[in-house]
């Protein structure tokens, strides 16, 4: 067996929580294999919302096993308020099917110190960081500072803890701001850390495993996995709209190093996108509109972030992106979501082309921030897809919005989602 891949083309929220949780029963794993806490996964079950932020998104179906990878890093408070609540609204025993790599690194308290230190330093140049301490987490990775899940059963663990706090302290202390105002989750920083410390103690409970291994024994057994990416491929810390991207690389060749398999062992690659584009934090955004109808957008679409809470930035779909993106991802299937959100519009526009200094254009360029869209219009569905089953009951303005994103793109549109439950799923073709 391979490991097929699930994983965003835009900037994040695509509905990729949605999607996994429909497809988990035909997988014997599903594993989270980069991001951290800054990713939120959405699931809606019998009228339920889940909000998901390190536990893959496959634990709502008792039968499959879920694994946080060794590309995940972990906040432990907040995966311990993950495990409580799906105890207590979904009844799902987490400590029987939710296995997490000792090569995790862990976020501390200070972590997140850091991360509002650095963002209120910038100023005006903030890059919209969501504050749950991503960037210096993987900084101290790559710096080889960082403390993983395996160091928890070191007897030199608080040690660690405590040389690592200390240096961060002095960091953030090199900064004219007043760190004793800087308050995490609403509370001081001494309240949260212990906190935190006390995390630790369901964090131990969890059975740790050695990703690489497990993983690739069980394709030996045949077992079927299906790797979850969190964020989007626009945000990726290499190809996204650098600076405004995450901290690690959010495409398809880290599910490699996220849960230790080689390029070999990657089969399928799952494509999900809106049928619209939406960003949270700062950084270049051509077809958003900040006009009526990107007010619209948000309303319909309900496009608060779920991690941060912030207002989403709503725009057009940009085609020429979505092509980047499906390039640099060798996608094979694409999932398109949100179609719900148009069902009342009489025209919808599409980013066809950019505009870059009087020249059109058709790439992903290197400054973004520098391109203006070029638009072509479609008409839209204007009704309800509440009732709708299968393919040919599509609205055939739907069924030409499909076409085109299909055309310009290359790659078919398998899956289409009119709704936030996972009833209200449309197979359009099978999935080979």
């Amino acid at each position: 067996m391979k490991v097929d891949v699930l994983l965003g083309l835009q900037w994040g929220d695509e509905g990729k929580g949605k999607i996994v949780d429909v497809l988990s029963p035909g997988y014997d794993i599903i594993a989270r294999f980069q991001g951290g806490p800054n990713a939120g996964h959405t699931i809606e079950n019998q009228g339920v919302k889940f909000i998901l932020h390190t536990i893959p998104s496959g634990i709502l179906n008792s039968n499959t096993t879920n694994i946080i990878g060794n590309g995940v890093i972990i906040d432990p408070y907040i995966l311990d308020g993950e495990i409580n609540l799906l105890n207590e609204k979904a009844g799902v025993d987490v400590f029987r099917n939710l296995l997490v790599s000792r090569r995790s690194h862990l976020i501390l308290p200070t972590h997140r110190l850091l991360d509002a230190v650095y963002e209120s330093a910038k100023g005006t140049t903030k890059i919209g960081s969501t504050l749950k301490g991503i960037g210096p987490t993987y900084t101290d990775k790559t710096a080889r500072n960082g403390i993983r899940i395996g160091d928890l059963t070191s007897p030199h663990f608080y040690q660690k803890y405590q040389d690592l706090k200390n240096k961060h302290l002095q960091i953030a202390e090199s900064y004219s701001i007043d760190i004793q105002t800087i308050q995490i989750e609403g509370k001081p920083f001494a309240e949260y850390e212990a906190l935190w410390m006390q995390s630790i103690t369901t964090l131990k409970q969890l059975q740790v495993i050695d990703c690489e291994y497990y993983i690739q024994r069980a394709l030996w057994n045949g077992e079927k996995v299906l790797a979850e990416g969190a964020q989007g491929s626009l945000l990726d810390v290499d190809y996204g709209s650098y600076p405004y991207v995450t901290s690690s690389n959010t495409i398809a060749p880290a599910v490699c190093i996220g849960l230790g398999v080689p390029a070999s062992a990657v089969d399928k690659v799952f494509g999900v996108f809106k049928a619209y584009c939406t960003r949270v934090g700062n950084g270049p955004f051509p077809t958003e509109l900040t006009d009526d109808m990107g007010k619209f957008l948000r309303k319909e679409g309900n496009e608060y972030g779920s991690t941060t809470g912030r207002p989403r930035r709503c725009g057009w779909l940009d085609i020429p992106a979505l092509r980047y993106s499906v390039m640099l991802n060798g996608v094979t299937h694409l999932f398109l979501t949100k179609t719900d959100v148009l069902n009342q519009l009489e025209t919808i526009q599409v980013c066809d082309k950019y505009n870059l200094g009087g020249e059109e254009i058709e790439d992903f360029p290197y400054d973004y921030s520098e391109v203006s869209p070029i638009y072509i219009r479609r008409k839209g569905w204007n009704r309800s897809l509440a009732n709708v089953s299968c393919k040919g009951e599509f609205p055939p303005e739907l069924d030409d919005y499909i076409h085109l994103i299909e055309t310009r793109v290359g790659i078919p549109i398998v899956l289409v989602s009119t709704g936030p439950d996972r009833h209200q799923t449309v197979l359009v073709r099978p999935i080979r």
